[in-house]
């Protein structure tokens, strides 16, 4: 489990950033009318919650010591219910609304989390972890619905009701009030100390969790290399490491936050005892009604509410900044590869394409002075240069690291050059939207993914408008239909996860047959045949000869027996085609390729007589 695979994750030292919260507001202005009715429910609330103390002083010193007759209650008692009914309609109103919202806030977040990412290019998966993008959008945008949901509502009410307390204790006795308000500055100093640790221990946290998600997603997707090369107890050892570091930070934050509300509680308290010392001894001198005093005690300990509120609110704030920080910075991460304004205009989005406005491809194609470096890594092709002509099939050998997945990146746009332009059809591919391209690719890769559902639904993946009909032809073409059939419900079978219940070569020939219902100008195949057994693969070079007539295409190819009927063979090496040609013309040469096909084709032949000697002896 290496570090290499969080290399994106970032370090955030900043205080804390207002400005960040601006940014999450403006991604969440659908929610505005909500937040801002829950906010106007919890203002009606602070304010009604202010009248119970002055009603409570009204009784004590017009009823109860004047010893009133109990008719007169009657008004004073209705009084009281109302308000008591008004706070139960606004309770149930505002725990509805802020329900709503955490649950749309989630929604919200989680779609354009997923819309991003189905933008970016392929560079930014290159460099970021699963883990890393799984934290975001699940435990990070949890955090912030419920932010944003309920946090709203303690601040909001807080808020409302300390400007209401303060206002009514300066009314009332404005020294009393002012020995309380005295307490403030003590603890916004408090405040301050401990929000800067919790803040860095919860940023700690968080970081450290979205590498616990990619360590339980390599221990998943991993699971049979680590069985087969007896790694558990290492697993085990880096993954205990990683969660007692996430343990020490996540009970260094805890302990803070422990600390800091209990001295929050302890000085207000003081205050709240020094108010009744002193409004006690006026009382008794006659300078205070009793009614007074009691309203104000409840004010002095009710006005510490608000400020805890605040406080908590304030220290969770912390932790939801550390959230906000990476999902904002997944919203607004810039993709490498963007269509300028004008090819928006004219052919579409990814999501909103103008397919009137495309121009048919026929496939022909042109690296011009293409050169292409990795970022933060060696130049991988400089200067290169290659036309093929609509219809040609050109494969591509050569050694590990000679650049040959990186010209079909290239070709599809995964990637964009560093420098020179590919030509589709005679115009630069940056000239045309990146979807009406790839729309017109079918990319076979070595190791196939299938998704989760029946054979059928992997089939119609990419063109779901297809009929079950055009599907089962595309299958018998590539003769997946033998062994679909064989399957217990056909092609209605489930295929598992990945396609876990496929072998690599079935798992191959539907991604073929997927490519070919799909109907594409343009066809890669990526090693397609390299983990194959002979058999599988003549029935894919069959299925290759039949369906890419008419098609450009491009086979990386592993296996050289499968490009012999090529119209071009480009040998690659450091970047550069060293030699060029079809087989035969090759072979004649007694080249490079020459060497390297007779070294393939005595090792299988010798794979196949050990094959054949361990057979009989098994016999």
């Amino acid at each position: 489990m290496s570090d290499m695979s969080f290399i994106e994750e970032q370090d955030y030292t900043k205080k804390f950033d207002p400005l960040l919260f601006k940014k999450l507001f403006v991604h969440m202005r659908k929610h505005w009318k909500a937040m801002g009715f829950v906010a106007a429910m919890m203002a009606i609330m602070a304010i009604t919650d202010v009248f119970f103390p002055l009603l409570t002083r009204h009784a004590i010193d017009n009823y109860i010591l004047s010893g009133a007759d109990a008719a007169s209650l009657w008004p004073f008692a209705l009084l009281y219910l109302a308000l008591i009914i008004l706070q139960v309609i606004v309770i149930f109103l505002f725990i509805l609304v802020a329900g709503r919202v955490e649950h749309r806030v989630a929604y919200d977040m989680r779609q354009k989390g997923f819309k991003k990412l189905q933008e970016l290019p392929f560079s930014y998966y290159d460099r970021t972890s699963v883990g890393y993008l799984m934290s975001r959008l699940t435990s990070d945008t949890s955090n912030l619905s419920e932010a944003f949901g309920w946090g709203l509502v303690d601040l909001v009410w807080a808020s409302f009701f300390l400007v209401s307390v303060t206002t009514a204790m300066l009314i009332i006795n404005w020294q009393l009030a002012l020995i309380v308000i005295a307490v403030v500055p003590v603890l916004v100093v408090i405040t301050i100390w401990f929000q800067k640790r919790i803040l860095k221990a919860q940023r700690e946290v968080r970081k450290i969790n979205s590498r616990i998600t990619g360590s339980f997603n390599e221990g998943i997707m991993g699971a049979k290399t680590t069985k087969t090369l007896v790694r558990e107890e290492q697993n085990t050892a880096e993954f205990k490491e990683l969660s007692l570091t996430m343990r020490r930070n996540a009970v260094r934050a805890a302990t803070l936050s422990s600390l800091f509300l209990p001295l929050v509680i302890a000085i207000s308290s003081l205050a709240s005892a020094f108010v009744l010392g002193e409004g006690a001894s006026r009382v008794l001198s006659g300078a205070l009604t009793l009614g007074t005093l009691t309203a104000f005690v409840n004010y002095s300990v009710q006005f510490f509410n608000p400020i805890r509120d605040i406080a908590g609110t304030f220290a969770e704030m912390q932790r939801i900044q550390a959230a906000a920080e990476r999902v904002v910075s997944l919203l607004e991460t810039e993709s490498d590869i963007k269509d300028t304004e004008e090819v928006i205009a004219k052919y579409g989005d990814n999501f909103h394409p103008k397919t009137e406005n495309w121009e048919k491809i026929v496939g022909e194609v042109e690296f011009r002075d293409v050169t292409f470096k990795y970022k933060d890594g060696e130049e991988v092709l400089k200067n290169f240069n290659l036309k093929v002509a609509p219809g040609e099939t050109i494969a591509i050998v050569g050694p590990t690291g000679a650049g040959k997945s990186t010209i079909v990146n290239l070709l599809c746009r995964f990637y964009e050059p560093t420098q020179g332009s590919i030509l589709i059809d005679g115009k630069d591919y940056r000239e045309r939207s990146q979807l009406w391209l790839q729309s017109d690719l079918g990319y076979v890769l070595q190791e196939p993914h299938l998704f989760s559902g029946t054979v059928m639904d992997n089939l119609r993946y990419a063109d779901p408008d297809a009929t079950e009909e055009e599907a089962i032809k595309a299958a018998k073409l590539v003769n997946a239909d033998t062994f679909i059939q064989k399957m217990d419900k056909g092609y209605n079978s489930e295929v598992g996860e990945g396609g876990s219940r496929l072998s690599t070569g079935e798992k191959q020939l539907v991604s073929f047959a997927r490519a070919i219902l799909h109907d594409p100008m343009l066809f890669i195949l990526d090693e397609a045949t390299s983990s194959v057994d002979t058999e599988t693969e003549m029935m894919i070079q069959h299925a290759i000869e039949k369906t890419l007539e008419g098609r450009t295409s491009f086979i990386i190819a592993h296996r050289l027996s499968t490009i012999r009927s090529a119209d071009r063979i480009l040998l690659l090496e450091d970047g550069k085609i060293t030699e060029e040609g079809r087989h035969e013309e090759l072979l004649r040469r007694r080249g490079a390729y020459y060497e390297l096909y007779t070294n393939q084709f005595r090792e299988e032949a010798a794979s196949q007589v050990l094959g054949k000697k361990d057979g009989k002896n098994e016999a």
